[in-house]
């Protein structure tokens, strides 16, 4: 990769991040606290969150196999991503290259901070070569964005495409793994010392069933953890959100049951699909929920509204006529989900 200095926007490698009270007593013991104009009463609340997140970034670390250091906390994922924009690319200027179709907060993010969106289609098994992807950057493209597994297509992108892409590429590559606790493919955090141009993304919103308390991660080399740090807002992730994490993370053996459960669930739910007379096909995937091609799916789609039963029409989407993404529920949201389609004529 090119030297981190010449990635970072110039105005962010100068940047003085403001200063958060809490920062400055660290280690100091210090009991009383008239330093941040807070309220006195109404303990714990009234008190500012720890800005980086320390007890909870110790605790993800220890299930996530990672240094405290190579962890950026953020509020959703979306944070990260909206950062690495800010960080890395020049407004109308630096260019973004990713896989299409995939996550929609990527190409927001990118019109949002005024940065060109070049999009590379996947083929009709929705993978992709390396070569594809670095024929689409020149000398302006800071970032390249791969979903695995992708949202919505389902699946994983071929390990080797992405470790192509990593070598050869001389920006950063930034590979998105919500989906990656329902996949058995290795997480690319396990890589982050050989790539020093890798970002990986995770969150609690998926396989931890925690999509309310917006908690994101973003794993990398401590060198791009700092800049995230840098151009964060001060008290990004709340106390309530810091405290309702670290009590999850204390039964990570839950997340797997509860894993081990929508994984059975998208078997039988692929299978009953495959049965229904106006399923055309099922495509393979390695998420938590999975792509289905109907006949007439925006018509489907509107039956199930009128039943009651929320599914997500990606009809619009390139490489996505007619199909449907079906999130995994609980049995009886599936069975109701099924006993809908089964009258449907």
């Amino acid at each position: 990769m090119d030297r981190l200095e010449n990635l970072v926007r110039s105005n962010i490698l100068k940047l003085s991040p403001y200063s958060c009270a809490r920062d400055e007593y660290e280690g100091q013991g210090a009991h009383v606290f008239l330093d941040a104009n807070e309220n006195p009463y109404n303990a714990p609340l009234n008190r500012y969150p720890d800005p980086l997140q320390k007890d909870l970034k110790r605790a993800i670390g220890r299930i996530k196999g990672m240094a405290p250091e190579q962890i950026f906390l953020g509020n959703g994922s979306d944070e990260a991503i909206d950062l690495l924009f800010r960080i890395f690319c020049t407004p109308s200027i630096d260019n973004v290259v990713a896989i299409e179709p995939t996550y929609g907060m990527y190409k927001v993010c990118a019109d949002i901070n005024d940065v060109e969106y070049r999009p590379v289609l996947l083929n009709d098994t929705f993978q992709i070569a390396a070569q594809d992807l670095l024929d689409a950057t020149d000398e302006h493209t800071k970032i390249v964005w791969i979903c695995s597994p992708n949202n919505p297509t389902g699946n994983c992108i071929k390990h080797e495409t992405i470790v192509d892409v990593l070598a050869l590429f001389r920006g950063i590559v930034v590979v998105d793994e919500a989906y990656g606790d329902f996949s058995d493919a290795p997480s690319f955090r396990k890589t982050l010392n050989t790539y020093p141009n890798l970002v990986v993304l995770n969150t609690m919103s998926k396989a931890w069933g925690a999509a309310g308390i917006r908690l994101g991660m973003a794993f990398s080399s401590t060198q791009i953890i700092d800049l995230l740090n840098k151009v964060k807002y001060p008290y990004n992730v709340n106390s309530l959100t810091q405290q309702e994490a670290l009590q999850m993370l204390a039964d990570p053996f839950q997340v797997e049951k509860w894993v081990k459960l929508i994984l059975a669930e998208r078997t039988r739910m692929i299978e009953s699909f495959k049965l229904l007379p106006f399923c055309l096909h099922v495509y393979p995937t390695d998420a938590n929920f999975f792509l289905t091609r109907l006949v007439n799916a925006p018509s489907i789609y509107q039956y199930l509204i009128d039943k009651g039963v929320v599914v997500r029409n990606r009809s619009s989407v390139k490489l996505c006529e007619n199909c449907l993404r079906i999130t995994i529920g609980t049995k009886s949201e599936n069975q109701e989900l099924l006993a809908a389609l089964r009258c449907y004529r």
